[in-house]
This record gives structure tokens, C-alpha cells and sequence, in this order.
């Protein structure tokens, strides 16, 4: 397996002339590392930063139409007046009266008398003609003023009912709003809940299923060599024998490791950080810790001491201490809280910043994220970073696991392949609806390959996959900047990758055994002993003399330089005898059935284990006094740092 390096709405106060207005609901350390990191994301939580769905903004005051309230009632000294008389309520004139009593009494006061009836003239035919005309004309302008009248009563009824539409057409709205506004924040509210949920791990009641898979079972001595300043070399904090745990040229045994006492059966190296499995079901991790791929709590004071005490000290032991956490740079056990109790491991792999592990049954447990090219990704839909193990609810009943930098491949016991993670370069296989990215992508789907088809085999390269058929066939696909697909179309072009599923056809007529990939190249033995190489050239990552690439079998660059070797290319100085592969970044490793283990490639951090900052440029045998007499059965890359181990003896 490949190395991974690692808008505030207004309150309602304008409204003061309508309705009152309702409150508005108010509802990691990063190391250094060599990639960016971005800040953690909160998934377009609404409600999250100041913004709130259900402010309303403030709605425009209504013309005041329904009838004035009542006057309030008198205080306690008007209510103490003597009350009226009836012959004062008698006398008194009613509040609605109009001039005609003001009239009468006008004339009463007048100095004039009246004529005497008597005395009055008898009307003439034409006065009668007259009167009459003008009491129909009183009679018709009345009918008039009363049709008015009801118009205008009419109208202001009309407008009265309007206005209490209206009055109750906005308290409904409101009232929708007030609803809508509810769902909303219930709706943000379920992924968090959902995530916290996810987040806090407690005992399963799952029950355990069939057994289909078998641990490895025996023990292994395990020896560390690189830079190791993170802790990814798990020798401890402190110097040993004089010895520090970072920096080491050559394979180390790993003391904290011991096959008498641990007992690591199974060793999987991650970018900055490594997973291994005992004999006695336990998982230890050591490393970077910073997105949860160890699967622990390693929080850290910083190992504060006292200044007086060491300033009349005379020890040398300041030279012994390193600075690193010695909880991320001592193996320890991952947090076993939310694992189901029964459960037996059987294969742990490690991504740059997750580890997964495979149960006897085929279930899987993970932990950590994901990452993309902008920060963190994700580790599932509603969890960013998974600080302990827990178990994915898919996909089951799985046989063997592979990982990348960001993503992984599932192989279930049909032979049906799963991947999810980081799907940027079409490492997954498959199309990811980009508009939930986190639905689409970090959920398991199968990739496409061609009916009839058998995989048996999974392996990744950094950024693209493989898949081995029972009859040795390869697949790959993924990125293929570099030719590590052995596709030649867009081989040389920064964003070049296969989608779907294709076969490697320089392989074609072998029978491929084991298979791996770096970041730009990949490697593989067939089952006759044979090792191939191809992509990327220039950090002497394939282990061919200059004099290997051609016009014919390699793309050069503007200055004539060899860029990329388009097919497999048999790697000669290599005993006929390989049995397994192993690429880094840009180093590799191949294991033969001596127990021995070749490397090359870039080795700026002595993660080649050849002693030296000197690239190796063709396949070279490790050897030191650690493990010269070992027969080793692994090799693994990380980003900076490697190892090797051999069966314990007995």
C-alpha cells in the first residue's frame, strides 16, 4: 500500500404600527504538515456564523381599520360622582341630537311673535302646484341621502371585512412563517443531532455475524527506520541507549513492539501514521494524530518541568528528550468503547489521515477523515472527523480492504468492489453528484466492471486504484497524470484520469501476483517472480538505469529529460523470486521468498533504509546487522518513514 503524505435579518422593530415583532432564535491542533489545512467545516449548517431561518424581516404596518377600543373606565374619583337625577336626565339633551332642537329654542328667544294662524292667507292653485313639486323633490333628494347612506355603510362594511381578511390573511402567513421557521430549524437541527449521535460512541447491540474471514496469527518482529519528527516510528518520546527515535538511517527494532510481550501479527503504514493488529485482538496506533487516525484521546500538556530544577541539574538528558507527544509517539490501543463486544479483527489498513479495520464477519470499523484539495472532506455525511472507532453500517460481509491517501476499496465475498472517499482524481470508479458531494462520495458504491469479471485482489496508489481478477488480470483507474494507469491518452497533462475501470494492457499476458502504487508510479510482480514498473521517472522511483528510456517507451519534457515510462517495463538486478510490492511516495520496495527486501527512489529521509539522503537509483538490497539474519515477510511505506519486519523467533 502506497505512502500518503501527509445576512443578519432585521428585527421587526420598524414594524412598531403592526403586529409586535417575534425574537429571532438564536440558535482542531493542526500540525504542520506538508499539505494546507482548512479550517473545519460546518456543512451549510443554517443557523450557524449569525444567520438564522427564522428571523423575519419586518412586514409594513397596516392601515388602521378595525374599530377604535373602548375608552378606559373612569378613575375612582369619577366614579365617586352623585349620580343624575331624573329630572336632570329629563332636561338634559341626548348626546346625538341635532340643530333642530337648537333651532326651536332660537326661536323662542325671539323678540318677534309669531302671525297668528288665523290671520294667514289661503294658498293659491300654483303655490299648492309648488309646495307639492318641492315636498316630491324633499321626498326623492331623502331616498337619495338614504342610497348614500347605505352605499357608504355598505362600502365601510365591505372594507371592514377587508380589512379583517387582510388582518387574518397575515396572521395565517405569520403563523406559516412561525411553521416553516420550526421545520427549518428542526431540519438544520437533525444532522446535528444525527452527528452527535455518530460523534458519541456507545456499545453496540449489534450482534456479531458468521465467520468468514481469519486473523493472521504470527507474531512479528517489527523494525522502523526514517525521519519519524511526528512520532510516526513509535520508538517513544525519549532517546534509548543513546539513540533518539527520529532520524534513523537504517531498520531499527521497535523495543515498544516486542513479540514476547505485543505480538503484532499485521503492520499497516499510513502517511504520517501506522495501525498494526496483536495476536491477542488489539490494535495499537502511533503518529499523527491531528484528524483522528489514531483512534485515541492523546491530549498532551506539552510534558512541563520544572525551570529551577533543571537549572541545577547537571544531566544531559535534555539531549534524550525529543519534544514529540510521547502518547502519539508510543503504540497504544485504540478507544474500544463502540466496538460490539466479541468482535475479532482480521486486517487493519491506513490512509493519510483514517484507519479502517476488518472484522471476522466482514464488518468494518473506521476512524478519522478524509481529506480533499481544499481541507477536510469528511469522514461520513454528518461527521467531519471521527475521533474513535465506529462501525459503518455499510458494506458487510467483506474480505479485504486497500487505501489510498483520501479513499478506500472494499472487496465483499462475491467479489464485488465498494469504494468511497475522496472521489477528485475518479479514484473511486465511479461519478459522484457533486451537489452532495458528502451523500455521493463518502458512502460505499460499486465501481463498474465488466460482466463476468471476478476481482480477487484490491490495491491503491495515492490517488488511483486496482483491481486484480482471479486470472491475474489488472484494472486500474484513477489518476493518470504520469502514465500510472498505463493509459497513454492524457499521460503528461496535470489533470489526466480514468473514470471507469480499464485494463492495464502492458500487463497482459502475465499473471499479475501482487500490485501497488505511489503517488505518480506503480509496480508489480507476477506469480513467476517477475517485477515491472512504470510512470514517473525523475525521483528514480521504477529503479531503471537512464539508459532504460527511449523515444519509443517514454514521454520526455521541454529539456529533453525522460518524464514517464508509458508501460510496464521488466526491472532488472532483481532476484526472479519477488513475491510482493510495496511503493511509498516516490521510493519502492519489493519482498522475495529469501526473505529479502530491495529498494530505490527518493530517500531525502533516509526512508529507503539504505542509510543515506542519496536517492537510490537502482534496486538495493537492505542490509544491516538488525536484519540481516531475518527472514523478512513485509515491507510498508509511509511518507517519510518505512518499515520492515520478519516472523519472531521462536
Amino acid at each position: 500500500m502506497p505512502p500518503r503524505k501527509a445576512a443578519t435579518t432585521t428585527a421587526k422593530a420598524a414594524a412598531a404600527k403592526a403586529a409586535p415583532a417575534k425574537a429571532a432564535a438564536t440558535t482542531k491542533r493542526k500540525r504542520a504538515a506538508d499539505d494546507d489545512e482548512s479550517a473545519a467545516k460546518t456543512n451549510g449548517v443554517n443557523g450557524v456564523n449569525g444567520v438564522h431561518d427564522d428571523a423575519k424581516p419586518a412586514k409594513k404596518a397596516k392601515k388602521e381599520t378595525t374599530p377604535a377600543p373602548p375608552a378606559k373606565k373612569a378613575t375612582a374619583a369619577a366614579r365617586a360622582k352623585t349620580p343624575a337625577s331624573d329630572a336632570d336626565k329629563e332636561n338634559s339633551a341626548p348626546a346625538a341630537a341635532n340643530t333642530n332642537g337648537d333651532k326651536t329654542k332660537k326661536r323662542a328667544k325671539s323678540a318677534t311673535p309669531a302671525p297668528a294662524a288665523a290671520k294667514a292667507k289661503a294658498p293659491t292653485a300654483a303655490a299648492k302646484r309648488k309646495a307639492e313639486a318641492a315636498a316630491e323633490a324633499n321626498k326623492e333628494t331623502k331616498k337619495d341621502a338614504k342610497k348614500e347612506a347605505k352605499k357608504e355603510m355598505k362600502k365601510e362594511d365591505e372594507e371592514m371585512k377587508d380589512a379583517k381578511a387582510v388582518e387574518a390573511a397575515d396572521a395565517a402567513a405569520e403563523e406559516e412563517e412561525e411553521e416553516e421557521a420550526d421545520k427549518k430549524k428542526e431540519a438544520r437541527a437533525a444532522p446535528a443531532k444525527k452527528a452527535k449521535k455518530a460523534a458519541v460512541v456507545n456499545k453496540p447491540t449489534e450482534k456479531i455475524g458468521a465467520k468468514i474471514n481469519d486473523a493472521p496469527t504470527k507474531p512479528l518482529e517489527v523494525f522502523v527506520f526514517g525521519e519519524g519528527s511526528a512520532g510516526e516510528l513509535g520508538l517513544g518520546s525519549v532517546a534509548v541507549n543513546g539513540k533518539k527515535p527520529v532520524d534513523v538511517k537504517r531498520p531499527r527494532l521497535n523495543a515498544n513492539l516486542d513479540p514476547t510481550k505485543v505480538g503484532v501479527v499485521q503492520v499497516a503504514t499510513g502517511g504520517m501514521h501506522t495501525v498494526v493488529l496483536t495476536k491477542d485482538n488489539k490494535i495499537l496506533t502511533w503518529g499523527v494524530n491531528d484528524q483522528g487516525a489514531l483512534g485515541r484521546d492523546t491530549t498532551w500538556d506539552g510534558g512541563l518541568r520544572d525551570a529551577d530544577a533543571d537549572a541545577d541539574s547537571d544531566s544531559d538528558s535534555d539531549d534524550d528528550d525529543s519534544g514529540l507527544n510521547p502518547h502519539e509517539s508510543t503504540p497504544a490501543e485504540i478507544d474500544t468503547s463502540g466496538v460490539v463486544p466479541g468482535t475479532k479483527f482480521v486486517q487493519v489498513v491506513a490512509s493519510d489521515s483514517a484507519s479502517f479495520a476488518l472484522t471476522e464477519d466482514g464488518r468494518v470499523y473506521g476512524w478519522g477523515t478524509f481529506r480533499a484539495s481544499d481541507g477536510i472532506l469528511g469522514f461520513s455525511r454528518y461527521v467531519d472527523v471521527q475521533k474513535t472507532p465506529v462501525l459503518l453500517p455499510e458494506p458487510k460481509k467483506v474480505k479485504a480492504l486497500a487505501t489510498g491517501s483520501n479513499h478506500i476499496l472494499a472487496l465483499d465475498i462475491k467479489g464485488k468492489l465498494f469504494t468511497w472517499g475522496c472521489p477528485e482524481q475518479n479514484q473511486l470508479g465511479r461519478r459522484c453528484v457533486q451537489r452532495d458531494i458528502k451523500e455521493s462520495a463518502l458512502r460505499p458504491g460499486g465501481v463498474g466492471i465488466k460482466r463476468g469479471v471476478h476481482i480477487a485482489k484490491i490495491a491503491c496508489g495515492s490517488y488511483h486504484s486496482f483491481a486484480l481478477d482471479k486470472k491475474g488480470e489488472v484494472y486500474a483507474w484513477g489518476l493518470n497524470n504520469f502514465g500510472q494507469l498505463n493509459v497513454e491518452q492524457g499521460a503528461g497533462d496535470t489533470d489526466a484520469t480514468v473514470l471507469n475501470a480499464t485494463v492495464v494492457e502492458g500487463l497482459e499476458g502475465h499473471r499479475v501476483a501482487d500490485i501497488d502504487g505511489g503517488e505518480h508510479h506503480s509496480v508489480a510482480c507476477t506469480d513467476d517472480g517477475k517485477l515491472f514498473t512504470w510512470g514517473r521517472i525523475d525521483g528514480h522511483q521504477l529503479g531503471l538505469a537512464a539508459s532504460t528510456f527511449t523515444e519509443d517507451n517514454a514521454i520526455f519534457d521541454e529539456f529533453g529529460k525522460p518524464r514517464i515510462l508509458k508501460a510496464p517495463t521488466l526491472v532488472p538486478g532483481v532476484p526472479s523470486t519477488v513475491t510482493a510490492v510495496n511503493a511509498g511516495t516516490d521510493n519502492t520496495f519489493a519482498l522475495t521468498s529469501e526473505g529479502k527486501v530491495f529498494s530505490w527512489g527518493f530517500s531525502g529521509n533516509y526512508q529507503t533504509g539504505q542509510g543515506t539522503t542519496d536517492d537510490i537509483e537502482l534496486p538495493t538490497l537492505i542490509d544491516n546487522t538488525a536484519v540481516r539474519e531475518k527472514k523478512l515477510v513485509y515491507a510498508g511505506a509511509g511518507g517519510q518513514f518505512s518499515i520492515v519486519a520478519s516472523l519472531a523467533e521462536n
